[in-house]
This record gives C-alpha cells, structure tokens and sequence, in this order.
C-alpha cells in the first residue's frame, strides 16, 4: 500500500469525479473517493472504492476526512484532484447576491480550503500534485451563466498565483479547462435554474426553457466523462506536468479565440453560443 500513489478526489457522486475514481482505482492507484451525502458514500463503497464522506463547504469535515485518509496512506496524499463543483444557470440580473456566494462556496472557498489543508500535508512530503477542475469558462464566458463563470474565472486566478508561489517546490498545480462531458452537471444545473431563478418572470424565459428542453445531441464537441479521467492519469504519470490542460474540441476553439481575436470580435461569436 505504501508504494502506491495516493489520489485524493472530491465531488465522486456521479460523473466525472466518479469515473475518474473508478478508473484509476482499476489502474492500481491509491484512491481515496469523497462525496457529499452518505448514501453517495455508500453507493462508492458498494463498487469497491474507498470512500469518505466530505462537503468542501465545511472546513471541519474536510479536517476529519484527511485525518481518516491520512491513516491509511502512512501520512501522505500525493494527488489532489478538487473535482467538486456545480454550475448555476442564470442571467445576472436574475440571480441573486446569496446564490451567487453559494455557488462561491463550493466551487471557491471550498476547493481554496481543500488545497490549503493538502498543502500543507505536501509541503511536509516535498512532492505532489493538485489537478484544479476549471473549465472552458473559466477561459471565456458564456451567457446566462455569470455565477459559474466568475467561480472559474477565481479558480483560474487562484491557481496560476499558486503555481507562481511553488516553483520552489517539487508540487505542482495543473488546471483542467473542460468543455462539454457527459455527466449529471447539466442535470444539476437545470436544478439550480429551477429552484433560484424565477423563470416565468424572467425577460430570457423563452432562452431558459430551451436549456431545460436541450438534449444530448444538442450540445457540441462532447466527450465522456473517461476521457477526463484518462487525462488525470496522464497528470499523474508525468514527472513535471502541464500548467493547463485542455479538454474537449470545444475548449481548445475558444482557447484559441481568446489568444487571437479582439474583445469586441470575441463577444460577438460567443453572444450567438
């Protein structure tokens, strides 16, 4: 056990958190799944995953977790993958100030928390990695999504700043920049729309009800949530690896388009996404 690399993923209920945890627990590494509720933790458990339960939102359950985790990995975690996260769908002006903290706490403030308590743990170690789940938009923006779009946006500054304060260190930080992947996120996004957004009074109500009508097919350049988790893995086997890693056909379009074109020209094309 000692010899394995241990991975510490969170936001394992579905998805990609899931897949990546079941894949890389099938390649042989030290996984170590978390999920929010105890009937997800269960569920884990059942497909033979270790499994804690963590809500990145509540400093004192990430504390316990570690200190379950650490336990059984002789004092290490190699790997951080902050997974967890969710997406609130909204045009700014029908959203609220407290929905848009909510949707800080969890895909900020909690994975700020998160990787401060890894570091330190690796800090002491002299090595590891923390893989930040970012996202196209975290490099452009989308309408109807301001909430999720500012949380990327500080999840992207937040982690080239740590980046820049570690090259001292042998931990390295990489982003992940997602596009589209099959998971239960736009599922759980349509949720939020419904429960913190007045959809029926709403001037975009026609452009909401299209979202929540949207199929699969609907959506562009799409990948399983496996080729996600394939790209982890890749993170984990490479000895100094990327800062950035895009992910989808979608993201490496924008990305482009974000290095090239003006502001003026770039608002454009995204105003007809």
């Amino acid at each position: 056990m000692k010899n394995k690399t241990s991975v510490l993923i969170t936001g394992c209920s579905s998805g990609i958190g899931q897949e990546t945890a079941i894949y890389l627990n099938k390649q042989g590494y030290d996984v170590h799944s978390t999920a929010r509720y105890q009937k997800d933790v269960l569920s884990l458990s059942k497909q033979g995953l270790k499994a804690y339960k963590l809500d990145v939102t509540k400093k004192e359950t990430i504390k316990e977790c570690l200190k379950q985790i650490l336990k059984q990995t002789n004092g290490k975690i190699d790997v951080l993958f902050n997974n967890a996260g969710y997406g609130q769908m909204g045009a700014m002006e029908d959203i609220s100030t407290n929905v848009l903290k909510k949707q800080f706490e969890t895909n900020v403030f909690g994975l700020f928390e998160m990787t401060n308590e890894v570091l330190k743990i690796m800090l002491q170690a002299g090595h590891g990695k923390i893989i930040q789940h970012s996202s196209v938009l975290g490099l452009v923006s989308l309408k109807y999504r301001g909430a999720y779009n500012a949380s990327k946006y500080a999840v992207e500054g937040l982690s080239d700043t740590l980046r820049l304060e570690l090259k001292d260190t042998n931990i390295y930080i990489s982003l992940l920049n997602t596009g589209p992947v099959t998971s239960s996120f736009r599922e759980n996004a349509i949720k939020s729309l419904k429960k913190n957004v007045n959809i029926e009074a709403s001037r975009f109500k026609d452009r909401y009800i299209k979202s929540i009508n949207a199929t699969k097919s609907d959506v562009p350049f799409n990948l399983e949530a496996i080729d996600v988790a394939k790209v982890v893995e890749k993170i984990i086997k490479t000895d100094k690896p990327n800062p950035r890693y895009y992910i989808t056909k979608a993201t490496y379009i924008f990305g482009f388009f974000k290095r090239v074109l003006s502001t003026s020209l770039l608002d454009k094309i995204l105003a007809k996404v």
